[in-house]
């Protein structure tokens, strides 16, 4: 491809993730994004467990079966003249840290809010880290067909809680029952609300605001109410800035219904024309790495394993950063200085696939994988090193011992473990001396579907025995002696085979720094 046919593939990409707490909405919304670009032809909803007609993005049967979302789904399609990577991620805050590296690949944000609710925890913290990189955040005000929160009280939430400026591209017409319709001040229309209505019915507004031609919504008080406070926040509230967008610092924001299909195409619409093209990515060898650069450049920042429960496969989800990525092409693996082909290589088109013969910066493809890639890694083409950016690690706060329960199946039981821990989602120890396995968790319901997967797709019973919180510290192998470990330090090994100690409390983590003031302890390796 030559140097301009690749800048102008690689402007046509837009890549987001959909942020938000648990049952905001995000993943109907995401249906719906995919109903819009043709790739299903009804939306499935979270809520639909007894038709079976479950949303395409959850496709693991513990999310169908409970109706939340535990891990990031990947899906693209096509929209006016514009290549759309979404990345759906789990709102559930035991998944954080899936979440937290997903947003490291993609360059801008999709924050749903449930206008009833407002801003709750997880939100906020996903928001932070969105801050902390500076991307673009959209705001989708969910659920404007029940009863919520005044518009008003969730556009200053949005600018006393989070810290950024919020910019209403629309207004609700009245809310729930009572929900008329959408004042859209940005397309100088009005969008009618009709419940189970095929399309969408608009009234055109002329500069003053006003309706063109008159119409009976203007007697309606939830009309004359949503005309006042546009025409309030048209003289007091903040201007429209589109530097401020692209630097995270402003955030349109728009009302409607993701269940009802409401508002949701024009918010798409709207996102395409402020939405980013892929971002320069920053590398720790070689300062940035441009999308249009032709030497083929990505990383690894996900690992999905039987995602086809028939094939048991093994997927290495990889961001492009620069370049273009052609089927059977050789690329470097950092972390080894390994040379791989890329000759099977899959893209997501909401619950289908497809074989990639071509794709460039800001897509998202699947390496086919049979335990070649780690999490972090970059691979690239041409001769200059190229590692990226740390993706990045929590510490475990909760951890289970772990074993099979049937002694017959060591083999699918460890062979679940090596896998599922390669995702990311728990991580392995193993005891110092007796090499009994230890996982280690953010969250309780990582551990729930750890079980949960062992037994569903590697036919493995496992027994879990609670241990507690406790506190991980790394230490130097160096000034490692075993006797230091105590039935309140316990002493293991990570995956690399480092040393650290799980603490009780910080009682015993104090008792050990005073016994042994010379030993330094870390909380990451």
């Amino acid at each position: 491809m030559s140097e301009k046919n690749l800048a102008t593939a690689v402007d046509k990409r837009r890549t987001f993730a959909i942020i938000s707490h648990p049952d905001a909405g995000k993943t109907t919304i995401t249906e719906q994004l995919l109903l819009f670009g043709g790739v299903v032809r009804e939306a499935g909803t979270v809520k639909a467990r007894k038709s079976g007609n479950f949303a395409k993005s959850d496709w693991m049967e513990i999310e169908q079966k409970r109706g939340i979302s535990v891990t990031s789904s990947v899906m693209q399609f096509d929209y006016q003249g514009k290549r759309i990577n979404i990345l759906d991620t789990p709102g559930h805050e035991d998944f954080s840290e899936d979440t937290y590296r997903t947003l490291m690949a993609v360059d801008s944000a999709v924050m749903v809010i449930d206008s009833a609710k407002g801003i709750e925890p997880q939100t906020k913290k996903l928001f932070k880290i969105c801050k902390m990189r500076g991307i673009p955040i959209f705001t989708f005000m969910n659920k404007l067909d029940r009863d919520g929160r005044d518009p008003l009280d969730l556009i200053a939430e949005l600018e006393d809680v989070l810290g950024i400026e919020g910019y209403p591209m629309n207004w609700p017409i009245g809310m729930g029952k009572e929900l008329k319709g959408l004042y859209d001040r940005y397309h100088h229309r009005v969008a009618l609300f009709h419940k189970d209505a095929q399309g969408n019915q608009y009234l055109p507004l002329n500069d003053d605001g006003d309706l063109v031609t008159p119409n009976a919504l203007e007697e309606d008080d939830w009309y004359t109410e949503a005309r006042e406070n546009m025409q309030m926040i048209e003289e007091a509230g903040n201007p429209f800035d589109a530097a401020k967008i692209a630097a995270g610092d402003q955030t349109p924001v728009f009302f409607g219904s993701a269940l009802a299909n409401f508002g949701v195409q024009t918010f798409l619409d709207t996102y395409l024309e402020y939405a980013p093209q892929p971002a320069t990515h920053h590398t720790e060898t070689d300062g940035d790495v441009a999308p249009t650069n032709p030497e083929f450049s990505g990383f690894v920042f996900k690992i999905q394993a039987n995602m086809n429960p028939h094939h048991r496969d093994r997927i290495a989800f990889v961001r492009i950063c620069s370049g273009e990525f052609d089927r059977g092409m050789d690329v470097t693996q950092e972390r080894t200085g390994k040379k791989l082909r890329l000759s099977n290589v899959t893209e997501f088109m909401a619950d289908t696939r497809e074989n990639v013969e071509t794709a460039v910066a800001g897509d998202i493809i699947g390496l086919y994988d049979t335990g070649n890639f780690q999490i972090g890694d970059a691979i690239y083409t041409g001769k200059k090193d190229i590692r990226f950016e740390k993706l990045p690690q929590f510490t475990p706060e909760l951890f289970v011992r772990v074993s099979a329960k049937n002694v017959m199946k060591q083999k699918s039981f460890h062979k679940g473990i090596d896998q599922l821990v390669q995702e990311g989602a728990v991580q392995l120890y193993t005891a110092y001396t007796t090499g009994d396995y230890i996982l280690g968790a953010v969250g309780q319901l990582q551990f729930e579907v750890f079980q949960f997967r062992m037994k569903n797709e590697y036919n493995s019973d496992v027994i879990m025995e609670p241990m507690g919180k406790k506190t991980a510290r790394w230490i130097k192998p160096e000034q490692l002696d075993e006797r230091m470990s105590s039935s309140r330090n316990l002493l293991v090994k990570d995956r690399q085979g480092q040393p650290l100690f799980l603490f009780e409390n910080q009682f015993a983590e104090r008792w050990f720094k005073d016994k042994y003031p010379d030993v330094e302890l870390t909380s990451k390796l």
